[in-house]
């Protein structure tokens, strides 16, 4: 009926499933692959409709389709992928090229199926994975990335990146080296070189210093990894994590540990070689042997109690707030006032400095002006600390007019020194100040006066707008 037996043989002997079909979609023709594709026999199907197999879901569409194709100018020609009922119940997806075709002998349309059931499962699962990769992205503090080999375009990244970098995912998509200028430029010849380790096929491990926003003070940890196609390095991925608070808590494990070694061996050996000596001499211990030793102990209270406040400070995560500093000022100032009725600790404030913080920042504004006045070398301190404004910061100033804070214990703070057995500063109390200062994402800065004395200066962000109205943490008078 539709051509030599020659054809016959050759349209039963193809892979693909064809058919002719009327213009109601009635089957006229299946060769043999039919049964191998759809598990029907030819005959089965003659006769029958052929949109009665689609699946209910892509009915109309197939409908649709094969509708426009036959209403079409001869020789027009589609594809469409839809799932057809087999013998068994099931269905396999097929991709069909359906023609009008312009042979009259055929006596209706031909329709040629290929089998894409595989590819479809495929791309289902490659969908489903990338779905959950999708998710798991977009819920991760962690960033994940990816490049091609020579790092020119970037493949992939999640928004992530923009709370570790604090730089926008959209200036890294146009320039795909737009995160060097996020590193810290003393550390970015070593990423450089990590980066060409990765494109030369070798797996990296490095930690370095990010965030402009921050003066670079946020630690991350990369992990990267190349990935070989025939052979070659045809991308480089890996993932970034933020490590500031480990790194913080190394430093501080360090400075907690060589500092009260250090102070705590000093005034116990005090304490030691005083009561040696009296028991050596039988001698009955005068007020002033006693009043030293009570007064070393105490000061080793003093610093145990600074000990626990530091690593209470430390412990407590809590997001930053909106403080008062004019609060804190004169908070901190009449506490110090009360311990120490000698010293005269002036003030001098402006209402609406609110300063992005830790909560307990009062204790640090505290600790600054109380060390101003133990360590004023006079038995009559002054010291006046004030509010300050430096374009979009504000921030605490406590001047002085003791001796001069030696450089070796401040610069050991800023990280102008490394932390050594001689060099790790005298006291909890600056480290205490240097640490809530530094967990504000703040600035401290020490100066001497042409006249002798300090000026430490903290300085700290402006609060964000919530509504109109600053949120302003209490602080903690207990």
């Amino acid at each position: 009926m539709y051509g030599s037996e020659e054809l016959v043989a050759l349209l039963d002997n193809a892979h693909d499933k064809i058919v002719v079909v009327d213009g109601d979609g009635t089957y006229r023709y299946a060769n043999a692959a039919t049964e191998r594709v759809v598990g029907f026999e030819p005959a089965e199907l003659l006769g029958t409709v052929s949109f009665g197999y689609v699946h209910p879901e892509d009915r109309e569409r197939v409908r649709s389709t094969f509708e426009t194709v036959i209403a079409d100018e001869p020789g027009a020609a589609t594809e469409v992928e839809y799932r057809h009922r087999t013998a068994d119940g099931g269905y396999v997806w097929l991709r069909s090229r359906v023609m009008n075709s312009t042979d009259d002998r055929l006596d209706g349309y031909v329709v040629s199926s290929t089998d894409v059931t595989e590819r479809r499962r495929a791309e289902t699962e490659r969908e489903e994975i990338q779905s959950r990769l999708r998710e798991i992205a977009a819920n991760t503090t962690e960033v994940l990335w990816m490049f091609d080999a020579d790092w020119s375009e970037l493949l992939f990244v999640n928004e992530a990146y923009e709370d570790v970098w604090g730089m926008p995912v959209e200036d890294l998509r146009e320039n795909p080296l737009a995160f060097l200028e996020g590193v810290h430029p003393d550390d970015r010849d070593r990423v450089r070189a990590a980066m060409r380790e990765l494109s030369a096929g070798e797996p990296v491990d490095i930690e370095y210093r990010v965030a402009p926003d921050t003066d670079y003070r946020r630690w991350v940890w990369v992990q990267g990894r190349p990935v070989f196609g025939d052979g070659e390095v045809v991308r480089v991925a890996g993932f970034v994590r933020d490590v500031t608070d480990r790194r913080r808590r190394e430093r501080h494990l360090r400075v907690m540990g060589r500092l009260l070694r250090h102070n705590l061996r000093n005034d116990l050996n005090v304490i030691l070689g005083r009561v040696e000596l009296l028991q050596q001499r039988e001698e009955v211990p005068t007020d002033a042997t006693l009043a030293s030793i009570v007064e070393t102990v105490e000061s080793l209270l003093a610093t145990a109690d600074k000990e626990r406040v530091i690593v209470e400070t430390l412990a407590d995560t809590e997001e930053l707030v909106a403080v008062d500093l004019s609060g804190a000022v004169r908070f901190a100032a009449e506490e110090v006032r009360a311990d120490h009725p000698a010293a005269t600790v002036e003030t001098s404030v402006e209402e609406g400095h609110d300063a992005l913080a830790v909560p307990d920042l009062v204790v640090a504004v505290r600790e600054l002006v109380t060390n101003a006045v133990c360590h004023a070398g006079t038995d009559r301190p002054r010291v006046s600390v004030s509010t300050v404004a430096e374009g979009d910061r504000v921030g605490v100033v406590v001047v002085d007019d003791g001796p001069p804070i030696p450089e070796d214990e401040y610069a050991v703070l800023t990280g102008d020194h490394d932390i050594d057995r001689l060099s790790h500063g005298s006291g909890l109390g600056l480290w205490l100040v240097h640490w809530m200062v530094e967990l504000s994402n703040g600035e401290i800065r020490f100066e001497h006066g042409p006249d002798g004395g300090n000026r430490v200066t903290a300085l700290f962000r402006r609060p964000p707008d919530v509504d109109g109205e600053d949120v302003r943490a209490r602080e903690d008078e207990g």
